[in-house]
């Protein structure tokens, strides 16, 4: 096994291994993992010590979150993982793939995900205030109802993405491609939308003065919108979704 080999077993058993025993000191969890790296290479079938209180997995829900507050996930194999309702504030999930995996209600808030794999997850009602999401890959992703305040999503894939009903208030988007996303009822308050891909005028998303369109859809969104209050606007109905062209940069 190579050096790269045995960082990347380590990191995915110390993945799995927060996941099982949430409580255990962070030093622990990564103290076990290196030990079973270790004697998987030197002694195949060995018991390892270090393990011997780390083996209750712990299934998530919101009466009994898992409590990953702060933890290092750094580069961790959690592809299809259950992390509903998990509490990950803080946690750093830097380059971790977690594609697939259900992160509905998880609270992400300060969490570092750069370079995190997030294709198709699912991320219902999750909480990622003011994350730096640049160039993440959420192609699929299922962001209903998500906490996306003052994210940036530079450059992000959202391809195909469900962000209905999503709050986007002060989001920035600049290079992200929306092709085929579903924004429907989303929140656009002060987003950034000018230099965004495949935007298209979203039914039921309601917008402000803030709200940065691409130039072609500028006046149509003005020309369709209903001001719900003072500088607040409404887009009402299907079609004025289907009236608009696809924005290009």
């Amino acid at each position: 096994m190579t050096d790269d080999e045995r960082e990347q077993h380590v990191a995915a058993l110390r993945g799995l291994l927060y996941l099982a025993c949430p409580d255990s000191p962070a030093i622990a969890i990564t103290v076990t993992a290196e030990a079973i790296a270790q004697h998987t290479e030197e002694v195949t079938g060995t018991p390892v010590p270090q393990a011997a209180h780390l083996n209750e997995l712990k299934r998530p829900s919101i009466v009994d979150p898992l409590n990953l507050v702060d933890a290092d996930l750094a580069g961790a194999t959690l592809a299809h993982v259950d992390l509903a309702y998990a509490n990950l504030k803080g946690a750093s999930l830097r380059a971790a793939d977690l594609t697939g995996a259900d992160l509905t209600r998880a609270d992400l808030t300060g969490a570092d995900l750069t370079g995190a794999h997030l294709r198709s997850a699912h991320l219902r009602y999750a909480r990622l205030p003011r994350l730096d999401l640049s160039g993440a890959d959420l192609s699929g992703a299922d962001l209903s109802g998500a906490d996306l305040s003052g994210v940036t999503l530079s450059g992000a894939d959202l391809t195909g993405a469900n962000l209905s009903e999503g709050f986007l208030e002060g989001a920035s988007l600049a290079g992200a491609d929306v092709t085929d996303a579903d924004l429907t009822d989303a929140r656009l308050s002060g987003a950034r939308l000018e230099h965004t891909i495949g935007v298209r005028l979203p039914a039921g998303a309601t917008w402000d003065l803030d709200t940065r369109w691409p130039a072609d859809l500028a006046l149509l969104a003005a020309e369709v919108s209903v001001e719900l209050r003072p500088g607040v606007y409404l887009l009402p109905s299907d079609d004025a979704r289907d009236r608009s062209g696809t924005a290009r940069p």
